[in-house]
């Protein structure tokens, strides 16, 4: 469970370094980089760690599916509430589609 919550936490920053200079397309792009790359440490700050914690529990391929997972989830949020973008049907479908992925990940993984 830990590692699920620092990878939620690390999304978030990561979130925001990649997305969240589209609502300030005014400023400088070299302004713009440095911002992200500060907010971008933020996030191995807690990355690092939840894979550190993880592995063992999880397998790497785990690990990396329950992340891009969370980055969906986290996106969706971040888009719709501070882009103001909705979600549309053929997103939703989409999201749908890579948790299918992660149910696929972890087939067998819980059997007796």
């Amino acid at each position: 469970m830990l590692t699920v919550v620092l990878l939620f936490i690390s999304n978030t920053f990561m979130t925001f370094a990649w997305y969240g200079h589209l609502k300030h397309r005014s400023t400088p792009l070299p302004e713009v980089i440095v911002v992200s790359w500060l907010i971008a440490l933020g996030e191995y700050c807690f990355q690092v760690p939840a894979n550190r914690f993880g592995y063992g529990q999880f397998t790497g391929y785990q690990l990396k599916i329950i992340q891009e997972c969370i980055t969906i989830v986290v996106f969706v949020v971040f888009a719709y509430l501070y882009l103001g973008e909705p979600v549309r049907w053929n997103y939703a479908l989409s999201f749908v589609c890579i948790l299918g992925a992660v149910f696929f990940a972890f087939w067998g993984q819980f059997q007796s």
